[in-house]
């Protein structure tokens, strides 16, 4: 008797789809809303966009399919880092396509926008796509992180485009990625090239949502399989009884995945780099507040914990950001080669110590030694530290360590401190997507095949009402300069997407700010497992503990 494997059970799931998307898609009508505009900096983004900005918000809907029957040759890339759901992205947009037309064509361009510029495609068949249905992962085309920035690279892409008939391009990546849709299909618009740009919401960091886009596809996987880790990791805690770890989680510039992870997990300590921003935090109040952990649960006979970390979590401490600055600056130029021809750590250290000011000197003296070279050794090719390569993990469990020692000094603590240290970041990007992620980008390739059948471009396929069941989803688009502001970027303003921090006004982190004390001190691990596929709708398709929370549930 052949037992069937799990991949092979998911390859014959069906996800689900909104209502409004049932049904075929000669039963798809569309709502036009609201004209919108850009969430900051109108004026300039107006300017920049001529063509595609202020565009109307739309909604789909049942009824009669008023869109222009024509064949349609539609490409597709996957852009940026990988997310759980992509293969779906690419799987609902070519059933939509095959659905109008099986003489519809949908080419995938390998390796992310480069596979673009190169020309380098497969055209997918129900054979090939079949074989990576409700799969993880980024490996049916692969990704890259090619920016399409410049007009060069767009003639390029033009030139490709209309040498295989293609009218419409779909680019599912994150906000840097779906920024440069946004301009691609200004110029496509601007030289009336007859080719439409259109944006799907990937990212696990979870830092590309607002009032439209409740959530980025991928980040209900990555999270649910960290938060089994780290599960799994309380459990060891508790039954060792004799470590501390130290959890340091993706999410250099927001903390979405720290927040969720905590909130189906609640560790004993987890920082939040928004709220270390607002309060302005020094590196030393952060090491007490976890040295704090350490001492009561000590105090209690509990000389275990587990604390997260956010991955970028120094970058919003001040003097640090500070600190980064001089180093950046001390080292600029011919100065770089004499700090590395000095012969011994002391030496350059005595280098360091003339070339800070005495703020950031107090800062650099405090690190574990090993942080202190990292940050002069590992340098990017501007010659900058490279921060997201700091184990911050390490430094804040050395900085412990030496907080308690002062205490055991003064006679305030008596505990044992043995810290181990866990990245969790690989791990879950190309997890088998769940339930919720496999329906949710199933729906937004299926959406995004609307948006091109009737005609719209710049636009950023859309589903809403995500933490009711899947079949009471709303799916449209949005204009992608609506999510548009202004930043410095290399010396230059910019256009881009604007990121989504965590808010610490919102509801998940007022959930969490109400319950962290009693984590701080006390055992009250929660472990959720594996992600399940079958079983009660209220397990398997259950949303994230943020979107709940958001949507207030």
């Amino acid at each position: 008797m052949k037992i069937s494997s799990l991949q092979e059970q998911r390859y014959a799931y069906q996800p689900k789809l909104p209502a409004m998307l049932r049904g075929g898609v000669a039963e798809i009508s569309v709502k036009e809303g609201a004209d919108t505009q850009s969430v900051a900096d109108q004026e300039k983004i107006r300017a920049l966009f001529p063509n595609t900005y202020g565009k109307k918000e739309i909604t789909f809907e049942k009824g009669v399919n008023t869109s222009e029957n024509k064949k349609q040759t539609v490409g597709v890339i996957l852009s940026g880092g990988q997310a759980p759901g992509g293969h779906n992205v690419i799987c609902g947009l070519y059933d939509a396509l095959k659905a109008q037309s099986a003489d519809n064509q949908l080419y995938g361009f390998k390796g992310g926008p480069s596979g673009l510029i190169e020309d380098d495609f497969v055209i997918f068949d129900d054979a090939f796509i079949n074989a990576y249905r409700n799969t993880g992962g980024f490996d049916i085309i692969g990704s890259g992180r090619t920016k399409l920035e410049t007009e060069e690279q767009f003639a390029i892409v033009e030139k490709v485009c209309k040498s295989h008939g293609i009218t419409a391009l779909v680019i599912i990546g994150g906000d840097d990625s779906n920024t440069n849709a946004a301009v691609l299909a200004e110029y496509f618009a601007a030289k009336q090239a007859g080719i439409q740009v259109i944006g799907c919401p990937k990212t696990i960091d979870g830092d590309l949502k607002n009032e439209d886009i409740e959530c980025s596809f991928g980040f209900d996987t990555a999270t649910k399989t960290y938060s089994e880790i780290i599960g799994n990791i309380e459990r060891d805690a508790k039954s060792a009884k004799k470590y501390w770890h130290f959890v340091k989680v993706m999410g250099r510039s927001a903390s979405h995945v720290a927040l969720e992870c905590a909130l189906q997990t609640q560790p004993n300590v987890c920082l939040i780099s928004e709220e270390v921003a607002a309060k302005k935090m020094s590196l030393a109040q952060i090491t007490d507040i976890l040295a704090s952990s350490v001492a009561d649960r000590a105090a209690q006979g509990m000389n275990y914990g587990v604390a997260l970390i956010p991955e970028g979590v120094v970058e919003f401490v001040p003097e640090f950001s500070v600190l980064i600055h001089e180093i950046n600056e001390l080292l600029a130029g011919a100065r770089a080669d004499r700090f590395n021809a000095l012969p011994s750590w002391e030496e350059k250290y005595a280098f360091i110590q003339q070339g800070l000011t005495a703020e950031s000197m107090a800062v650099f003296a405090i690190l574990p030694q090993a942080i202190q070279q990292q940050l002069f050794l590992e340098r990017d090719p501007h010659g900058n530290v490279q921060v997201s390569l700091i184990e911050s993990e390490k430094l804040f469990s050395a900085m412990v360590k030496e907080n308690l020692a002062a205490r055991k000094a003064q006679g305030t603590y008596k505990g044992k401190f043995s810290p181990l240290h866990h990245f969790l970041g690989y791990e879950g990007r190309c997890a088998f997507p769940s339930n919720f992620d496999s329906d949710y980008c199933y729906s937004l390739g299926y959406n995004a095949f609307m948006l091109i059948s009737y005609g719209y471009t710049g636009y950023l396929s859309k589903i809403s009402n995500l933490s009711e069941p899947a079949e009471s989803w709303v799916a449209g688009g949005m204009p992608i300069t609506k999510m548009m502001n202004m930043e410095r970027r290399h010396g230059e303003d910019k256009p881009v997407i604007k990121k989504a921090l965590v808010e610490l006004d919102g509801a998940p982190f007022r959930y969490f700010a109400e319950r962290r004390e009693e984590w701080r001190t006390n055992t009250c691990y929660v472990y959720p497992g594996a992600i399940q596929y079958y079983g009660p709708a209220e397990v398997c398709d259950a949303t994230t503990v943020t979107l709940a929370l958001e949507q207030g549930k």
